[in-house]
């Protein structure tokens, strides 16, 4: 396919060709698992905790999380189709609907959370690289770590996707050492307080239980909505049923090992920050200075995955500027984002907050791009027509069912991406959004 002559959008957007292609199997599995062992997902785990006592008991946590990854692995695998037959970008993809100004309006959507989330994993990273040099030399300065973390964020992002593939490969094997030794820990050593305040508690299967399912499910709306931005880096020749393997054997590892994890650490110790729950419940300097130390590599592999890509690309979308440019301006954004707001040490509810509010738009947007492409287009897609400003139309029905999904899931917002979702293909339908495309 040559576009080089419709192409008026930055070089980094262009279709990745089967020798542009650099992460095998083995290297995509790590680098989800990277992502999974990560403290953001601890932390939402301590937000089942209220005042030290589990709000749902250890059944309903692990059947809430294992519901939201279920999930997660469909809607990965039905929304990776694209980028990896096509080899090109979440943004890109958005054009099929929305058009050329539609399609950067709708990135936003996907740039911001991750902006956000680049913002809090940093901050967080900041706290436990100020815990070491606290203990070791007695600085004491979170804003100083803060931003040597975005440095070396952003230095690392910079020389590319093969960078991103071996960091993230090495970090994540650490990291699954660190959690899962922590586990056994919380488990084999703090039984009581286990026991206690999460074995035998009554919990809840009412509102807050799928508000659960929800809060586990948003984390990861914002990574699974640009799930083209990383299938267009796989090796050609994977089925639909290995790539959804890829994905469900990571994050079924990783996201349920820490958000379990998140859950025991809040109800021993009753803090929610885990940084401050770490050194709270070793109470030993060079255990704290190691756990802090595992803790600031799984900041980086998991900004470097899912939080550095999808906002570069929009701002390439945008503003036609190079990777490297791009990646100075989102560091600069997230150092902006106040992600100290998002937790506290009595309570992480800011962070559920907001999960489920930038959900209410990820689930109508997950629902159009769904329909267009599998509904509306039944795969089939001029690849060359989408990088041609000429032949990029946008629709008002999407747009109606964007605005109308996303309002009532507002409504809702304790479950606000099925409710968006669900509403938004209705709207779809009522429209015949997919039978005009057949007219045409």
């Amino acid at each position: 396919m040559n576009t080089s002559k419709a192409l008026s959008i930055s070089p980094d957007l262009k279709p990745r060709t089967q020798a542009d292609r650099h992460i095998g199997q083995l290297s995509y599995m790590a680098m989800w698992l990277g992502d999974g062992f990560n403290i953001g997902n601890v932390t939402l785990g301590s937000s089942i905790v209220v005042a030290g006592v589990a709000t749902m008991n250890l059944l309903q946590t692990i059947l809430a999380a294992g519901m939201a990854i279920a999930i997660i692995t469909i809607i990965f695998v039905l929304n990776d189709h694209f980028g990896y037959y096509t080899g090109s970008p979440y943004v890109i993809q958005l054009r099929m609907t929305f058009g050329i100004l539609g399609s950067k309006l709708a990135s936003l959507l996907r740039g911001i959370p991750a902006i956000v989330w680049y913002g809090f994993q940093s901050w967080t990273g900041g706290l436990a690289l100020n815990q070491i040099f606290k203990i070791t030399s007695g600085y004491d300065n979170p804003a100083t770590f803060f931003v040597a973390l975005l440095v070396v964020q952003t230095l690392i992002s910079i020389r590319g996707f093969k960078s991103i593939k071996v960091v993230a490969t090495w970090i994540s094997l650490v990291m699954a050492v660190l959690l899962i030794g922590m586990l056994i820990y919380l488990v084999t050593q703090r039984t009581a307080a286990f026991s206690n305040r999460m074995i035998n508690v009554k919990g809840t299967w009412g509102p807050i239980f799928w508000g659960f399912v929800v809060a586990f499910l948003g984390n990861y709306t914002a990574v699974f909505e640009s799930a083209a931005d990383y299938s267009r880096e796989l090796q050609a020749g994977l089925s639909n049923k290995r790539r959804a393997a890829l994905y469900f054997l990571p994050i079924f590892i990783a996201y349920g090992i820490t958000v379990l994890t998140g859950a025991l650490l809040a109800v021993v110790t009753g803090i929610s920050s885990p940084v401050h729950a770490m050194a709270h419940l070793f109470n030993n300097n060079l255990v704290t200075v190691v756990v802090s130390a595992f803790i600031v590599l799984g900041t980086i592999t998991t900004n470097l995955v899912a939080n550095i890509i999808p906002p570069t690309y929009v701002l390439n979308a945008w503003f036609n500027l190079s990777e490297r440019k791009s990646l100075i301006i989102v560091a600069l954004l997230a150092s902006l984002s106040f992600p100290w707001l998002l937790v506290q040490d009595s309570s992480s509810t800011g962070l559920t907050l907001f999960i489920k509010t930038y959900s209410a738009f990820l689930g109508p947007m997950t629902a159009i791009i769904l329909n267009e492409y599998y509904v509306k287009r039944r795969k089939r897609v001029d690849v060359a027509d989408l990088y041609n400003n000429q032949k990029v139309k946008a629709s008002i029905q999407p747009i109606i069912a964007l605005f109308v999904g996303a309002a009532l899931a507002l409504m809702g917002v304790n479950l606000s991406w099925p409710i968006g979702f669900v509403t938004s293909w209705l709207v779809l339908w009522l429209l015949g959004y997919d039978k005009r495309r057949i007219q045409e």
